[in-house]
């Protein structure tokens, strides 16, 4: 043909340039796979940290919320929180604060209503208990009953405090068995006072508040004959696991040499170590030991006690 005819292609002289730039594009892509694995990795484990670090937040908000306002009788509190009889002012603001912050939590629920409750804000403190209520809190179901045996801060309904102190019950709270014999005993058959007192005498066998609780039944003969020496036995076994109120009693019992012994050094000691944990009866009768000598009015009632 001529010169102006069809031309041939011919292959490229630089086929094996080709061939590696082919190369180089494969090992590129797998670079590039591996690269997006590393970088998916990477976020998976942000994700993850993050997550443990909100955790963790959470879980230091809960225990300041423990350590501040954790109730020492309630069944929901861990075994290495010691728990305090009363939110201290002090730490009223700190504590709604940090439970609060772990709301989610039935127990940091209850303990918030607890702080409410040290700071007088009756309102926030029953609208705390009842959230925690509806999450399955004893404790907090305690503590509406109570309000509503009492009035306090809501309409008095005794019917709706027996309900809640039956639930309590039924959750194995030992003070929603004792509060629900005592609504019985103003009015309500006998039966049921020694139904609660049977209760309580099955928790008792574990428990450091049941054992307290029937205790105090024991001692003033609700539900059942009174019986000094197994109150005093029970106070022993619950002062024995530092239960305040039982310290307290024990102190009284031995004091007076109720149910046992008499032994004014022993008295001094639980009534010491009741007052160290709080209890305000053990300061006030420590109080009366500094001060022994009573001033009555015609009648015979108490007036006041002399210090020397």
């Amino acid at each position: 043909m001529g010169s102006h005819g069809p031309r041939l292609l011919k292959p490229p002289r630089n086929r094996t340039m080709l061939s590696y730039n082919s190369t180089n594009l494969r090992q590129l892509m797998k670079r590039s796979r591996r690269l997006t694995q590393y970088v998916i990795a990477g976020a998976a484990a942000l994700v993850a940290l993050s997550a443990s670090c909100g955790a963790y937040a959470q879980s230091a908000d809960l225990v300041l919320c423990d350590r501040l306002a954790a109730d020492p009788a309630d069944p929901d509190k861990p075994a290495d929180v010691k728990g305090v009889a009363t939110v201290a002012a002090g730490d009223v603001a700190t504590a709604i604060k940090f439970c609060k912050q772990v709301s989610n939590s039935r127990r940091a629920m209850y303990q918030l209503g607890r702080a409410y409750a040290a700071n007088r804000q009756t309102n926030e403190a029953i609208g705390a208990w009842r959230k925690a209520a509806d999450k399955g809190s004893t404790s907090a179901m305690v503590e509406l009953g109570v309000a509503y045996a009492t009035g306090a801060g809501v309409n008095k309904d005794e019917a709706a405090a027996a309900k809640l102190f039956e639930r309590a019950a039924q959750g194995g709270n030992p003070r929603g068995v004792s509060n629900l014999a005592a609504l019985s005993g103003k009015g309500a058959a006998p039966a049921d006072a020694a139904r609660s007192r049977a209760l309580l005498a099955k928790a008792a066998e574990t428990n450091a508040e049941a054992q307290f609780q029937l205790g105090l039944m024991l001692q003033d003969g609700v539900g059942g004959p009174k019986d000094d020496a197994g109150a005093r036995n029970l106070f022993e076994k619950a002062a024995a696991q530092d239960h305040p109120g039982a310290l307290e009693r024990m102190g009284a019992f031995a004091k007076a040499g109720r149910g046992g012994p008499q032994d004014t050094n022993a008295a001094k000691a639980y009534y010491e170590k009741a007052a160290a944990l709080g209890n305000d009866e053990a300061k006030a009768a420590l109080k009366r030991a500094e001060c022994p000598y009573v001033l009555k009015d015609k009648s015979g009632k108490v007036m006041t006690n002399l210090c020397f």
